[in-house]
Order: structure tokens, then C-alpha cells, then sequence
């Protein structure tokens, strides 16, 4: 609806000062023709927005404008109400505050929709505990003080110092200048730079964590999707097996859950799925298709069919026909 494109034009500009048509047209998924006759529309209707020309110009309010345009129809009361599944803000340690916003979004909502937003958002479950097999899916877990100390600092732009266990290392304080925080499939990672260099923090090893006075290194505005693309791009890179693998669709995400990263995948000729995925090494990759019985092929590298060939071999004899 265009009232609610035109309430979305201002909240954008009041949220985030002078804006190019161009940059509007791309938020509001309009034409930039679409942005210029709704500016036109809310000046008629004495919203005080203005134009500035000039190479940083665009399109900007008066300073101190305010208004009450911030009533949530129907589909943006449900959206909020179902955004919680994914469990993303458990991982971040939000859980309570979410519950306490959603009450206040269902407050908030006009009368005639309380009762159908908040009926609707019980036939939607995204990420249930446990999958159909009843197999648990585990959230990491990270102490509430932690949690609280690192959404602190990354948010106040403040300097970090974590009580860090890595893989098969003591754990060990380092001080940081956080980035952001991302959360994969219920796994949570603190984004940092530590001393320059890109460092990236599983949540669930952070023991400990105390936000410092001294502002962090890092610039004020992030595109943290394109800053996780090339740290996933790296982590990629990095010295790990790369394997490549035929295995059952019903196997799937046994396969995944034990492999470090998946780079390609593509359906093969008889239904399976044939995918390229990495490993930590020889011994993690054999370990892992070793799990998966005849549900699974290595196909290459040659080194590790071999060894679980030897392997087989060595269970057959074991279990083999006494002569």
C-alpha cells in the first residue's frame, strides 16, 4: 500500500538522515520515478522534507521533525511475533527482552488485529528443539555475565577483553576490538580484530568477558553480511582436507553435522547427492564417512579411501567365519 511506502520513506529519513533517491528506491523496492512522486505527496501534506543538491545531496527532513508514524499493521505485528523461532536471540543472551517486546508490539497493535496476530503467530514454528527423527538440536550456551559484557561492547563501540578457550589450547584473556555478532544454525560468533589482524570467536568458548572504557579500533559503520562472506571465503582457504563425497539424501545432515564446511553440492545420477565438504584432517574425514556405513562413498582424495578400506578389511577379518 502506498500509506504505508510513504510512513516507511520517512521513518527511513528520520532514521538515517539524507538519503539519494537511489538509495530510497532500493530500500523501499520502487522505482527512483516512485521515490520523487512520494517526496512530492509528503510535502503536499506539510511532512517538511527538503532536497539537497550537490554531489552528497539527496533528500533530507527538517532537523527536529517528529512524528507518530510507527503503528505496525497486520503482517509487521505477525513478523515480529514469529522472528523470535529461530532462536537467535537465545543464542545472544535476548531471550527475556524479546518475550517483554513482543508483548509490547501485541499492546501496540490496533485492536481489531491483537487477537488474529497473536492467533496467527501460533501456527508458525521455525527451528523446533528436535527434528523428526527426535534428535535434540543443541543451542551453545554462553554464560549470561559474558553474553551481557560482549553485547555491550560491541554495541558501545568499546574495547573487549575475553576469557577465550580455543580448540586444544588453556584458555587464555585477550583484548579485542569487536565487530558484531552473527549467529549460524544456533551457533553464535563474535566478529573481532585483535592487534589489526580478523579474528573471528566461537560465543560458546567465551568463559568470561568484561567490556573496557577505551573505544574500539574499527570503522563507524559495518556491512557485517559482506564482512561474514570473506571470513567464511577464508576460513575456506584455510589448511583443511577437502574430500569429496557421494552420500544418501537421508544422510545429509549427518554429513554436514560432522564436517567443517561445505563448498559445493549437486544432485548425482541416482538420487544421491555428491558433495565437496572439508575436513580437519585425514583422521576427522575418516572418522566422519567412517559413521555413515554404506550411506556414504569417499571418492576422493584416494589416500582416504585406502585407509577406510583397510579398515573394513580389518573389522571383516576381525568379525570373519572361524575356520
Amino acid at each position: 500500500m502506498r500509506a504505508d511506502r510513504l510512513v516507511s520513506l520517512v521513518l527511513l529519513l528520520r532514521q538515517r538522515g539524507r538519503l539519494t533517491a537511489d538509495v530510497l528506491a532500493r530500500e523501499l523496492e520502487v522505482s527512483t520515478r516512485t521515490v520523487l512522486r512520494d517526496i512530492e505527496a509528503l510535502s503536499a501534506a506539510g511532512v517538511p522534507v527538503y532536497a539537497e543538491r550537490g554531489r552528497h545531496g539527496g533528500f533530507a527532513l527538517l532537523p527536529g521533525f517528529r512524528t507518530e508514524l510507527t503503528g505496525l499493521n497486520h503482517d509487521e505485528g505477525l513478523a515480529l511475533l514469529t522472528a523470535g523461532s529461530g532462536r537467535g536471540e537465545q543464542v545472544f543472551g535476548l531471550g527475556s527482552a524479546f518475550a517483554s517486546a513482543t508483548r509490547k508490539v501485541v499492546d501496540a497493535l490496533p485492536e481489531g488485529h491483537r487477537a488474529t496476530a497473536s492467533d496467527a503467530g501460533q501456527r508458525f514454528l521455525v527451528e523446533p528443539e528436535t527434528d523428526l527423527l527426535s534428535r535434540r538440536l543443541v543451542t551453545e550456551e554462553v554464560p549470561d555475565r559474558a553474553m551481557i559484557e560482549v553485547r555491550r561492547a560491541v554495541l558501545a563501540g568499546h574495547k573487549l577483553r575475553i576469557h577465550y578457550a580455543a580448540t586444544g589450547q588453556a584458555p587464555q584473556w585477550r583484548t579485542v576490538d569487536p565487530i558484531g555478532l552473527v549467529t549460524v544454525r544456533d551457533r553464535g560468533y563474535l566478529l573481532a580484530t585483535r592487534t589489526g589482524a580478523d579474528r573471528t570467536y566461537r560465543l560458546s568458548r567465551v568463559l568470561a568477558a568484561e567490556e573496557l572504557r577505551e573505544p574500539a579500533q574499527r570503522p563507524n559503520r559495518v556491512d557485517l553480511g559482506r564482512v561474514w562472506r570473506e571470513r567464511c571465503a577464508q576460513f575456506l582457504s584455510s589448511d583443511h582436507l577437502a574430500v569429496l563425497v557421494r552420500v544418501s539424501p537421508a544422510r545429509r545432515e549427518d554429513l554436514l553435522s560432522t564436517s567443517v564446511a561445505v563448498r559445493a553440492e549437486e544432485p548425482d545420477a541416482d538420487g544421491w547427492l555428491r558433495l565437496e565438504v572439508t575436513f580437519q584432517d585425514s583422521r576427522h574425514a575418516e572418522w566422519a564417512l567412517w559413521q555413515l556405513g554404506t550411506d556414504a562413498e569417499a571418492l576422493a582424495p584416494q589416500s582416504l579411501r585406502t585407509s577406510l578400506r583397510n579398515r573394513a578389511d580389518a573389522i571383516a577379518t576381525r568379525y570373519g567365519v572361524p575356520s
